[in-house]
């Protein structure tokens, strides 16, 4: 049974909030969220060329919403706190589905070891910050907006993964494969909040697409407008 204090001697900062202000802040949180997705579409099919700049104030508000809903970095998962127990259980499961990956090609001579230079090295780690940026958005973000909006178990996850391979229409190869993943990695963020072994988890599954897959097909990982404005280079 839950003990509560005397109406006039509870503190106001202890009172439980209304179920009618309840149902507003999770309104507004979804709008939020469905603002911010709003803008990034327009981002990445707009403003990327008309307004490249407009990254900035767009990163801005979503940090303000961080101030705002009063996260922390451990709870954001930006922290080495759950980083264990996130890679035991994703490291192994990308491990699985990488070798296996890698076999095959090897066998079908579709890849060729070789050793990585200092450029291919800079362009991994260029990668790696870059996925570590769009983990941030993806489960730093959007995930824990929409479990605040949400009741219905294991739906948030499925949502950012949607959301996610949202972002990589038309590259219908890039759709699946992070809609998918998206969801793995969401899953995985639900149990154990910590975003860098996902990060290391997409920047090797990104390597290895690029590597195994005709650029004809998935356009050298364009998504947007710059799908169709990919052209072949010649032989």
């Amino acid at each position: 049974m839950w003990s509560v204090d005397p109406p006039d001697t509870q503190p106001p900062s202890s009172k439980i909030p209304a179920p009618g202000s309840r149902g507003r802040a999770r309104a507004a949180t979804a709008l939020e969220l469905l603002l911010v997705y709003a803008c990034i579409l327009l981002y990445i099919w707009r403003w990327q060329s008309e307004h490249p700049s407009l990254w900035i104030p767009l990163l801005a508000f979503i940090i303000f919403t961080h101030v705002f809903h009063h996260d922390t970095p451990r709870a954001m998962g930006l922290t080495l706190h759950e980083i264990r127990g996130n890679a035991t259980i994703i490291l192994p499961l990308a491990a699985a589905i990488y070798g296996a990956a890698i076999v095959y090609a090897l066998a079908t001579h579709r890849l060729r070891l070789f050793w990585p230079g200092e450029a291919t090295l800079g362009r991994f780690a260029g990668y790696a910050v870059w996925c570590c940026f769009q983990q941030y958005l993806s489960q730093s973000y959007f995930h824990r907006r929409l479990m605040r909006v949400v009741r219905t178990p294991h739906l948030a996850p499925v949502l950012v993964g949607i959301m996610f391979g949202g972002t990589h229409i038309p590259n219908h190869v890039l759709m699946i494969v992070t809609t998918v993943g998206g969801i793995i990695l969401a899953e995985v963020f639900a149990r154990h909040p910590n975003i860098w072994p996902l990060a290391l988890a997409q920047a090797v599954g990104g390597l290895l697409i690029a590597a195994l897959v005709p650029a004809q097909l998935i356009h050298n990982m364009r998504v947007g407008p710059g799908y169709y404005t990919y052209r072949p280079p010649a032989h």
